[in-house]
């Protein structure tokens, strides 16, 4: 059974769709019969890429200028759910906007969301989402039982952006009613890190980084061997919290979730929260001393050696060939 209509909240950056909503794009054509999306900006720079992804209408702000996404669009969504009706489902990325907007809007219409959900199915009547509890060990099923609009805030990776070969979608204006005292905060600056390789949640090769390095200046292993594998260089959270690298570096469950094809850990034990982070990875390497390491659990590839002997051996490898 399906699903008459889902609503996704749509993200971009620089007039890109961002890859969260495309994966949560995947997954509503799959359990509804018709898929639209809101969007905070101009729908006519989303469109053709949203509908390519299956949405078929875009309800629109139109430029917020310096606004906070949230306030606008999570007051533009619930009016038009006064006006309209709900959709059967609406669901949004676990980003900081995704947050913002379920969190507003949630109060603005009286309905629940269930947090970092990783798999969505349709029981009958019922919606149900899974989300992984005790660091990961465990998924838990959570199903709505109210009659009014059900919301989900999507863990990221938890589906696979696939096109469709729809045609752009519509575009709809979504009007914003006054929004009072809230709308007066702003976007005064915005700072993009600078990245010369590809993004880390994006990558098909990880190669992280752990305590087992010893210091911060040896984690240039990590960034040597990641430039020669056109990889994204990763980190646990011992390294972030002791200043080694930059917290966007981390990989973790307080940290990004990745699902490359190839995750390589060098000096990283395995803890719970950092493997929620990557443990879905298609393959996975493992560099460690300890033989005992809780990261060789789920490793598909596992070396008990020195990070500092078997780094370097591989770096000159790759640089011979």
């Amino acid at each position: 059974m399906s699903l008459d209509k889902v609503w996704v909240f749509a993200e971009a950056f620089d007039g890109k769709v961002k890859t969260i909503t495309l994966e949560i794009l995947a997954k509503a054509r799959e359990i509804a019969d018709t898929v639209e999306c809101f969007y905070g900006g101009d729908g006519d720079d989303v469109a053709t890429e949203l509908g390519a992804h299956g949405c078929e209408t875009v309800y629109a702000t139109g430029p917020l200028g310096d606004s906070l996404v949230g306030v606008p669009v999570a007051a533009a969504v619930a009016q038009k759910i006064e006006d309209d009706g709900a959709p059967d489902l609406i669901l949004a990325g676990t980003t900081y906007d995704g947050r913002d907007v379920a969190g507003r809007l949630s109060v603005k219409v009286n309905a629940p969301v269930v947090t970092n959900v990783v798999g969505i199915e349709v029981d009958g009547d019922d919606i149900v989402g899974s989300e992984p509890v005790f660091g990961g060990t465990i998924d838990v099923k959570t199903r709505f039982t109210n009659d009014g609009p059900k919301i989900m805030l999507v863990r990221p990776k938890s589906f696979a952006a696939e096109e469709s070969g729809g045609s752009a979608a519509s575009v709809e204006d979504l009007e914003v009613p006054e929004v009072g005292a809230t709308g007066a905060a702003t976007v005064t600056a915005r700072h993009v890190e600078e990245a010369t390789g590809p993004k880390l949640e994006e990558a098909a090769v990880v190669v992280s980084g752990g305590r087992g390095l010893g210091e911060a200046a040896k984690y240039e292993m990590i960034e040597q061997l990641a430039k020669l594998l056109k990889a994204a260089p990763g980190a646990s959270r011992a390294i972030v919290d002791a200043g080694w690298v930059p917290y966007s570096y981390q990989v973790g469950q307080t940290g990004k979730v990745v699902k490359p094809t190839v995750y390589i850990a060098c000096g990283i034990s395995g803890a719970t929260q950092h493997m929620v982070g990557m443990k879905g990875s298609k393959y996975i390497v493992a560099i460690n001393k300890d033989k005992e390491a809780p990261i060789f659990s789920i490793a598909d590839l596992g070396i008990v050696g020195d990070v500092h002997k078997v780094l370097p051996k591989l770096i000159e490898a790759l640089q011979g060939r």
